[in-house]
């Protein structure tokens, strides 16, 4: 296994999204589950772990900080060994007209690392750009944060490259994390480019299409619970599902001749197209978060990944997320041309 780099942050090729333990994904399991499956991904080689103060039960107000509090017991002991990325997601009205949004930003970061456990964040990321809070002045304040050795380095999610440059222009960012995977290709025309000129890392969410492309998914699979995402994610309702089986069926292919899982395959083939991008797959569940992190052990070859990609390109995709700019608005269709 050979690390990767967020700019100068050196992590696991393969990173952990924790959200599912708070958040997203139905019933969350038992905290010492949760605290155990995060312990186990570090001892399989995982040392770049994600999370986010807003990541809770039903993402209620009240609930801010729950997965926080679970990575943090977590991983505790073994701070020094492993990077920590959380987002902090600044509301408008806690900035007054006129004012700073420094002292905001790091109130919110002095909370994120006291239930972290830690007096340091590798990556902090803003969760989402909000029109009424300029990117600019949030960059200049993650600048200052950095100078002072309160965080390593920076992020922004969900964003453009108009914004990514705006921010680029007054502290260079380390990541961009943005929906990327094997049917939400609209990073790959610019953003991706942009983020390898610049040295940034890349930092696909949802990699797997919330469990798409593991091959698992079938119609007729229910997301009825109150706090499950993927009844919003349009690949995974019953017509489409059908539709995207040709998608399915393709790496499936692959993943019996290399061995490995269709889930594996899809992340391999992201590993193998881009020197900057490091996936952080999500699950609640301890043996697919292992068998997610094995995806760095299945090597294509220049051949195999080509042939992949050109028979990929060719399949159309049912069903599109995008990715926005400004909270709970979508600014572009990035996958239709």
């Amino acid at each position: 296994m050979n690390h990767r780099y967020l700019n100068q942050i050196e992590v696991s090729p393969v990173g952990m999204g924790c959200m599912g333990f708070s958040h997203g994904y139905g019933e969350i399991p038992p905290e010492d589950y949760a605290i155990k499956a995060i312990r186990r991904a570090y001892d399989f080689g995982c040392i770049f772990f994600d999370t986010a103060e807003s990541y809770g039960p039903d993402l209620l107000p009240e609930n801010r900080g729950h997965n926080e509090r679970i990575v943090g017991k977590a991983l505790r002991d073994v701070r020094k060994q492993i990077i920590l990325a959380t987002k902090l997601h600044m509301d408008a009205t806690e900035v007054n007209e006129g004012s700073s949004v420094y002292p905001v930003i790091r109130r919110h970061l002095q909370a994120s690392m006291e239930r972290l456990y830690t007096d340091y964040i590798d990556l902090y990321y803003l969760h989402r750009v909000n029109r009424n809070i300029p990117v600019a002045e949030v960059a200049d304040a993650m600048g200052r944060l950095i100078s002072e050795g309160l965080i390593r380095g920076w992020g922004l999610s969900q964003v453009d490259v108009d914004t990514i440059e705006e921010a680029q222009a007054i502290t260079p960012l380390s990541a961009v994390q943005n929906i990327y995977s094997m049917v939400e290709r609209g990073v790959e025309e610019a953003v991706i480019p942009y983020c390898i000129e610049h040295n940034i890392g890349f930092v696909p969410f949802s990699p797997i299409a919330s469990g798409l492309l593991s091959g698992r998914v079938k119609a007729g699979s229910s997301f009825t619970h109150s706090d499950d995402v993927r009844k919003y994610v349009p690949q995974l309702n019953e017509n489409n599902l059908k539709a995207n089986q040709p998608i399915i069926d393709l790496i499936t292919g692959y993943a019996e001749l290399k061995r490995a899982t269709p889930a594996q395959i899809s992340l391999a083939w992201m590993l193998h197209k881009y020197p900057n991008v490091v996936p952080i797959p999500g699950s609640k569940n301890q043996e697919r978060i292992l068998e997610n992190l094995g995806a760095w052990n299945v090597v294509l070859s220049d051949e195999e990944f080509a042939a992949l990609d050109t028979a990929l390109a060719a399949l159309p995709v049912a069903g599109h997320r995008g990715f926005v700019q400004f909270e709970g608005e979508k600014i572009k269709d990035w996958g239709k041309k």
